[in-house]
Parts: structure tokens; C-alpha cells; sequence
């Protein structure tokens, strides 16, 4: 794939973040934990959302990085009201289309999840799936979140390290990866186009978390950007047996032993 950094012109790491991601959007939802895939993972996320910021009632939702919209439908099968924002245009033409098919009232809009021009204290509820670790720079984007919401609103990022693997995820990992290369199992991921590995991971070498992120680092940066009350959640273990059952036994057992999270916090209440 040529892209503006390869033809020398001023192309940027954010700009190939948004062209990873626009070239990906064809086939994001096809993927085991991209789009739901069964009714027993709607309600293990569904569990998640209402453990941490109960249900919608009316409120307001952002969700940034929405993507296809799989987060969006969530929270507005809970009762929230969502806009959802994504900086790659392809990705949310697939959100919008969801939207209109399923008869939902969900705005998508084109924006940059640090900087979202929304404005300030305008949303209950943020959340987040697995945008954290591709930040460029994350103390400006939680700055940012911070603004738009409201006092005592609250903030929930699902994410993970998807860079550091434990002994037993690099066993399993090698394993299925063996099994693959023999025509044993059948790949798990639908095929990106080609070139994209290398996209990856030049544009993983350079944001903020390239060695990992790891849930007491992405903590501290949210609280140390004014947020309160952060705490850490690793019981995703309902959503990750749930997506397991479209994946192969490996792949499956490899989704349960990562180090993925949620991380709830609020913003503080203005002193009166």
C-alpha cells in the first residue's frame, strides 16, 4: 500500500492511524470481538455497561472511536442517547448503515477522538473500546474527555495490552499459529489487505503505549488528568467466553488469558 509518508509528502502518524483504519473498515465487523456475534455476548457487554453506568434513561452517550458502531447499539439498547465519533469516514458510512437498518436513533459524526470539538460538559457518559492504546497522545485526549462531560458524569475505556504477552498467552499464541501453518485450523481473523501487518506496526512503534498498555499506567494518566474515583475492572471474563465460542480452542483460550480491562472514573462535582 503506498501512502503519503512512503511518496515523501506531509503525511503524519495521525493520518496514517486514519488510513489503517478506513482500509480496515470493510471487513472490521467480520472478526470475533469486532461486531457481536451472539445474543449471550450482547448481554455479557450489556452487564458491563449497566455494572458501571447503570442504564441510559435518556442521558447522554459519546462514543469516540465508534467505529462501525458496535458500542453505540449498546448503549442504545440500554436506554442512552448516542452520538457516536470516528475520525475514518469508511467506518462510519458502515455505522450510519447499521443504524438506519436496525431503526436507530444514533448520530455519527466525523471527528478526532482527542480533540472531538464537542462542547464542554455536554455528555453524562464517555466511553471507549480499544481506542486507549493507539493514542498519540493521551493526556490531551483525557483532558478532552473531561471537558465534554458533565460534572459527575463518568468515563469508561475498554481496552487492553495487546504488546506484552504473558508465558502462557506466547505458548498458545505459537501453538495456533503452528496449527495454522499446517492447515490444522483455519484462521480466526478475516485476511486484511495486504500490506497492513507493516502499517500496524510502524504506526504501534510510535503512539504514546507502544510498549503496552497497561491498566495501572492508563490509570494514573486518566486520574492524573483531573479525572476521580478511578478504579480498574478485570472481570471481562463473560464477553471473552462469549466471543471464545466463534474462535478457534486456541484463539479462544488465548482472548481469556490477555490483559484486557475497563476503567471507570468520574468527573469531580464542581465545589459549590
Amino acid at each position: 500500500m503506498n501512502t503519503g509518508a512512503a511518496a515523501g509528502h506531509n503525511f503524519g502518524l495521525r493520518d496514517e492511524i486514519k488510513t489503517y483504519w478506513s482500509a480496515r473498515a470493510a471487513t472490521f465487523d467480520q472478526s470475533p470481538g469486532h461486531e457481536i456475534f451472539s445474543e449471550e455476548e450482547r448481554q455479557a457487554w450489556h452487564n458491563l455497561i449497566i455494572r458501571h453506568l447503570a442504564r441510559g434513561e435518556g442521558r447522554h452517550a459519546l462514543d469516540l472511536a465508534c467505529g462501525t458502531g458496535v458500542i453505540s447499539h449498546l448503549m442504545d439498547d440500554l436506554g442512552y442517547k448516542v452520538t457516536g465519533l470516528d475520525w475514518a469516514e469508511p467506518m462510519l458510512e458502515r455505522a450510519r448503515a447499521k443504524a438506519k437498518t436496525r431503526g436507530r436513533a444514533i448520530e455519527f459524526r466525523i471527528a478526532d477522538a482527542e480533540n472531538t470539538m464537542e462542547p464542554d460538559e455536554s455528555y453524562d457518559v464517555v466511553v471507549t473500546r480499544h481506542l486507549v492504546w493507539t493514542l498519540v497522545d493521551p493526556r490531551q485526549a483525557f483532558a478532552e474527555w473531561l471537558r465534554v462531560l458533565k460534572p459527575g458524569g463518568t468515563l469508561l475505556v475498554v481496552d487492553g495490552d495487546f504488546v506484552n504477552l504473558s508465558m502462557a498467552e506466547r505458548v498458545v499464541k505459537t501453538a495456533a499459529e503452528l496449527l495454522q501453518q499446517l492447515g490444522l485450523t483455519k484462521a480466526d481473523q478475516v485476511p486484511a489487505p495486504a500490506g497492513m501487518a507493516e502499517i500496524h506496526n510502524r504506526i504501534l512503534s510510535q503512539v504514546h503505549f507502544s510498549e503496552g498498555a497497561r491498566a495501572a499506567d492508563v490509570a494514573a494518566l486518566i486520574q492524573n488528568s483531573g479525572f476521580a474515583n478511578v478504579t480498574v475492572d478485570t472481570d471481562l471474563k463473560a464477553i471473552h467466553r462469549a466471543q471464545s465460542k466463534h474462535l478457534s480452542y486456541l484463539k479462544g483460550l488465548s482472548r481469556g488469558l490477555q490483559h484486557r480491562y475497563a476503567i471507570v472514573a468520574r468527573k469531580p462535582l464542581r465545589d459549590l
